[in-house]
């Protein structure tokens, strides 16, 4: 049996979620005495700001709006941490988010409209006050839970300790805060595995996993996926991986690795001017690409994995961890919208890191994690967030974006060209979505980075290759469905190629295959025949 990810992943443009920062909401009364640092404070200032789950439950209107259908929440467990990744209890919801209550709500909230929701699980590594750790700082050697971490000295100095007298247990980074758990161990290994079951039971829709490369287990990872899938086969499993991850995604672990990949691809191509050159999201530089280099960079990672894994990829921009997409690009907006419409058209699922739509800027970490502005709508990017609406609208128009083949058409001086294509069959299929269409659905995708505008002609097939599809038509036809402005526009391609097209400065143009005169008319029959 091959590789199999879950279909509903395919269909989803997804919305990053930094619970602290997102939303507070006036329904969740928290008990007396509870202070916040005022919404809106600086990030460099951490602490708390009072986000919570009810306050994304009321804004699930505004998600819906925008046309997200799944959301991925940063850690939710007790924690002293305002990331949460610090976690303190597995199994129970953070109060200040609202406890079990609040998810409850917010899962049967969001699956009433059709959304998903996976929230994030830190298994390497803990906070101090996780109670097995807590436990042996006061039992000692007498703690039945000794053996769940690896200690090297005693006693323990989890909260004093220097150069000379160093925290004497692993820690993830050697950072004393992060304790490092013991999958190896049997007992912690159970209690991983039961944390994962519980929360897909509760009614969760998959996990992101960070730093799995961490934990250097296959074993471990594999039954991760079969208690996973046994609790729900549709669940999605993602790996937090920052490179290339072949050896994650075949069919045994992840159902999909976060794709920064195609971020750094992104911005070295559509940032190659702007983008600060010593910003290294990660770690990992950000090369310079010219267009050529782009393509082959875009064909190699979607030839990299099995196509269910491709389509199940979690494409994303930016995130918790890296700085916002104004920032990486240097307020180049044009930048922005190149990148996003980009991610919208490729196969895989989009991710939008939340506030991006309205021109939230920030740099890495803790830059990245501002308060949303609701309050404060004079501030948001009115156009940007118009910018976003449509491009996420046409990704759910059209099939053929999520789940059509790929084939590089042009890629030439600074124009970057596709085809997405879907048959009828593959259509017919399309649970998620219901549509049915004409045998087959053609998008041609194109991307001018140029500050000039593009004249060119496309080869239907790709450059040197011959498409006898439509070379043997006598004059196929596609309509422009972007930009929106020039939306229905006409052009007509001779001997495979479409002459004399035209890209506006740092812009996108996009053309959908117009049915045939036969498939035209067939379709007008069957629908008369009722």
């Amino acid at each position: 049996m091959g590789v199999k990810t879950p279909d509903w992943v395919k269909h989803a443009v997804f919305y990053q979620i930094f619970p602290d920062r997102f939303s507070r909401s006036p329904r969740l009364q928290h008990p007396p005495g509870i202070q916040f640092k005022p919404w809106g404070a600086p990030p460099s200032e951490q602490g708390f700001q009072g986000g919570d789950l009810l306050g994304i439950v009321d804004r699930l209107d505004y998600l819906e709006e925008l046309g997200v259908n799944a959301l991925y929440l940063n850690p939710i467990f007790s924690s002293a941490s305002n990331h949460r990744y610090h976690t303190f209890d597995y199994m129970k919801i953070d109060p200040l988010l609202g406890g079990e209550a609040a998810f409850r709500e917010l899962l049967d909230s969001a699956h009433d409209r059709g959304m998903r929701v996976i929230i994030d699980g830190v298994f390497n590594h803990c906070g101090r006050g996780f109670w097995p750790f807590h436990h042996i700082l006061e039992a000692g050697k007498r703690s039945p839970y000794f053996d769940w971490f690896r200690v090297k000295g005693w006693p323990l100095r989890p909260y004093h300790s220097n150069e000379e007298q160093p925290h004497n247990y692993a820690a993830w980074w050697n950072l004393p805060a992060l304790p490092k758990l013991n999958t190896a161990n049997p007992g912690m290994r159970r209690y991983l595995l039961e944390v994962s079951r519980h929360w897909i039971e509760f009614g969760a829709d998959g996990w992101r996993l960070d730093v799995p490369e961490e934990i250097d287990d296959p074993p471990f990872w594999q039954a991760f996926r079969r208690v996973v899938k046994e609790a729900n086969p549709d669940a999605y499993t993602l790996g937090e991986i920052w490179h290339e991850a072949e050896e994650w995604l075949q069919g045994d672990r992840f159902d999909a690795a976060m794709n920064y990949v195609l971020s750094r691809a992104a911005y070295g191509y559509f940032g190659a001017e702007t983008v600060p050159r010593d910003y290294r999201p990660g770690g990992y530089a950000i090369e310079r690409l010219d267009t050529l280099a782009f393509a082959a960079a875009i064909e190699k990672m979607l030839e990299r994995y099995d196509w269910q894994v491709v389509t199940a990829q979690f494409n994303l921009l930016n995130s918790h961890d890296t700085a916002r997409n104004l920032w990486a690009m240097d307020g180049d907006a044009s930048g922005v919208r190149l990148c996003l419409l980009l991610q919208m058209t490729l196969p895989g699922a989009p991710c939008i890191y939340y506030g991006d739509e309205i021109g939230m800027n920030g740099g890495p970490d803790p830059g990245c994690r501002g308060a949303f502005p609701w309050d404060e709508k004079q501030s948001w990017d009115c156009e940007m967030l118009d910018f976003y609406h449509q491009a996420i609208a046409l990704r759910h128009t059209h099939s053929a974006l999520r789940t059509g083949t790929y084939r590089t058409l042009v890629a030439a001086g600074d124009v970057f060209g596709f085809s997405r294509s879907i048959s009828g069959e593959t259509r017919s299929a399309d649970k998620e979505t219901g549509n049915e269409g004409p045998d087959e659905e053609r998008l041609i995708v194109l991307f001018n980075r140029a500050k000039s505008e593009a004249r060119l002609a496309v080869p239907l097939a790709g450059k040197g290759q011959e498409d006898v599809r439509d070379t043997a038509l006598p004059q196929p036809s596609f309509q422009v469905v972007w930009p929106p402005g020039a939306s229905g526009q006409m052009h007509g391609a001779r001997n495979g190629t479409l002459w004399d097209l035209t890209i506006p400065p740092r812009e996108a143009l996009i053309l959908k295959r117009a049915p045939s005169a036969h498939s035209a008319a067939s379709d007008k029959g069957k629908s008369g025949n009722g």
